[in-house]
C-alpha cells in the first residue's frame, strides 16, 4: 500500500538566519568576444521566467565554504566563455516583436551568504520548505528591474561547515537535462578539467519552417486570447493542503507488473509511464465531493500534460549538448469515467501514448503553431518531473550534493515527482497541493489505486 510519507507537515524553519555577505557581477573572462544576440526558440519563448534550484552539501574538511566559494567564482568566469548568453539580457526585437538574448556581457550574479544554523538544523530536505528561497537570489537590488542577469548563483554556508548553491535561471536559457549538462560542466571546471559536453547555443535548430505548417490537432496548446482560466502554471489564492505521497522501488515495480497484465504492448510500461497514470487517476476522481457530481464528473474529459525530450526525436536529431528549451508538452485525456473503470494497464498506455505521438513532423508542427498562434499549453494537470534529472548525481571536488531541489511554490495543478534523498532515483516522492476536500478524494484514489 502506498504511504503518506508525512501525515502533517514538520514544523518548518521560518527564518533561515541568512546574512548576505557580498552581492555582485561576475563577467566572462573572454572580454574581446563580439556582441551578439542569440535566437530564442517558440519553446523558449513561452518560458520566460525564473526556475530556482537549490543543491546542498555536507561539510568537507578538505574544502571549507570559503575556498568553495572562490573556486565556485573561478569557475562560473570560465564557464560563461562557452555559456555567454548566461551573461546576457533579455529583450524584444523591435522589428520582429520576439524575445532574444543580448550577448552584451552585463554579467551574472554572484552572492555569498552564511546562515546560522547547521544543514542538520534545517530538518528535511525532502520537504519543501518555502524558507529555502532565501538561499537563492533571483533579483539584485543594485540593478534596474530592466537590467536583471537572467542566471545568479548564490553560495550560503551553513555553522556545521556545510553549504547550499543556490541557482536562479530563466528558464529561457536551459531545460532541465541541458541544465543538468551545465552543473557537469562546472564540475568539471572546478576539477581543473575541460568542458565534459561543450554546449551547442544554436536555438535556430528549433525554428520555426517557413513557411509554418500545422499538420496535427495540438489539444494540449490553447492560444493566449482563447484562454478563460488560469494556466497551469499560476499561482492560486485558494488555500492549499500539500501533501507529500512516497512510493518506493517495490511499489513502483509491482504498479508495472499490474499495468503489464492488461497493456497491449504498444508503449513502454515504464516507471515514469505508471507513476503518471496513477497521479492522473487521483486527481482526475479528486475534482468533487459531492455525489450528485461525482457522477457528472465521470463525463468530464481529463486532460494531462507531462514534458518529453525531443532531442532524440527529430530528423536530424538535435545535438544532446544542445543549450536550450527541448521539451515539448505531450499530452493525455479521457473521460473521468475511463480514469475510474478501465483497467490500471489502459491508463499506463493512454500516458504513453502522449510521448509515442510525438515525431519529428509532430514536434515541427508545435513550433509551428507557435509561430502562427502564439499560446501556452493547457489542461488539468501537469505532472512536472525532476525525478531522474540527476541533478544529485554530479560530482563535485568536494562530493556530490545530499540533495538537489527546486524552490516550491505550491501549485493547484501542478504534481511534482522528486527524487528520495541522495539521489536514489529508484523511488519517487509525489508532491500535491489541493484545496482540502480535493486532497482527501486524492489520497482515497492514491491508495484504492495502489491496492
Amino acid at each position: 500500500m502506498g504511504s503518506l510519507y508525512q501525515e502533517s507537515p514538520p514544523l518548518l524553519l521560518q527564518d533561515l538566519k541568512v546574512t548576505i555577505n557580498e552581492s555582485t557581477l561576475i563577467f566572462p573572462s573572454d572580454e574581446t568576444s563580439e556582441r551578439k544576440s542569440m535566437f530564442l526558440s517558440n519553446v523558449d519563448q513561452i518560458l520566460n521566467f525564473d526556475v530556482q534550484t537549490v543543491h546542498f552539501f555536507r561539510s568537507n574538511k578538505d574544502f571549507p565554504p570559503e575556498m568553495v566559494s572562490e573556486k565556485l567564482r573561478r569557475a562560473l568566469v570560465k564557464a560563461m566563455d562557452a555559456y555567454e548568453f548566461l551573461a546576457g539580457r533579455l529583450r524584444v526585437d523591435p522589428s520582429s516583436g520576439r524575445l532574444d538574448v543580448d550577448c552584451n556581457g552585463a554579467g551574472a550574479g554572484f552572492v555569498t551568504g552564511e546562515s546560522e544554523y547547521t544543514l542538520e538544523e534545517l530538518g528535511d530536505l525532502v520537504y519543501p520548505n518555502p524558507a529555502f528561497a532565501q538561499l537563492v537570489t533571483s533579483q539584485l537590488k543594485s540593478l534596474r528591474k530592466d537590467d536583471q542577469p537572467l542566471f545568479a548563483f548564490q553560495m550560503t554556508s551553513f555553522k556545521c561547515g556545510g553549504f547550499a548553491m543556490g541557482i536562479s535561471t530563466n528558464h529561457t536559457t536551459f531545460d532541465g537535462l541541458s541544465f543538468k549538462t551545465f552543473l557537469e560542466n562546472l564540475a568539471s571546471l572546478l576539477n581543473e578539467k575541460p568542458l565534459s559536453t561543450p554546449p551547442c547555443n544554436d536555438r535556430s535548430l528549433l525554428k520555426a519552417r517557413t513557411p509554418p505548417s500545422v499538420t496535427f490537432p495540438h489539444h494540449e496548446l490553447v492560444k493566449f486570447q482563447d484562454c478563460e482560466t488560469t494556466t497551469v502554471f499560476e499561482a492560486t489564492s485558494q488555500h492549499l493542503d500539500f501533501k507529500i505521497f512516497k512510493l518506493s522501488s517495490d511499489q513502483i515495480n509491482k504498479l508495472k507488473e499490474r499495468a503489464s497484465e492488461t497493456s497491449s504492448g504498444y508503449v513502454r510500461v515504464s516507471g515514469f509511464n505508471v507513476v503518471t497514470a496513477l497521479v492522473w487517476r487521483c486527481k482526475a476522481l479528486s475534482v468533487t465531493s459531492e455525489k450528485e457530481e461525482e457522477e457528472a464528473n465521470l463525463e468530464r474529459e481529463s486532460t494531462i500534460l507531462y514534458a518529453v525530450d525531443i532531442r532524440g526525436r527529430l530528423n536530424p536529431e538535435l545535438p544532446p549538448s544542445y543549450t536550450g528549451n527541448a521539451v515539448l508538452t505531450a499530452y493525455a485525456k479521457a473521460k473521468c469515467k475511463a480514469l475510474l473503470e478501465e483497467p490500471f494497464g489502459r491508463i499506463v498506455e493512454i500516458v504513453g501514448e502522449g510521448a509515442k505521438r510525438i515525431t519529428d513532423e509532430y514536434a515541427r508542427s508545435a513550433i509551428d503553431w507557435g509561430e502562427l498562434y502564439k499560446g501556452f499549453p493547457h489542461g488539468e494537470v501537469l505532472v512536472s518531473s525532476w525525478w531522474k534529472l540527476g541533478f544529485a548525481e554530479v560530482e563535485y571536488p568536494w562530493g556530490k550534493p545530499k540533495y538537489s531541489c527546486p524552490v516550491v511554490y505550491h501549485r493547484k495543478d501542478i504534481v511534482l515527482l522528486f527524487p528520495d534523498i541522495d539521489g536514489d532515483s529508484k523511488g519517487v516522492y509525489v508532491l500535491a497541493a489541493l484545496p482540502s476536500k480535493e486532497m482527501t478524494k486524492f489520497q482515497h484514489w492514491f491508495e484504492d489505486t495502489l491496492c
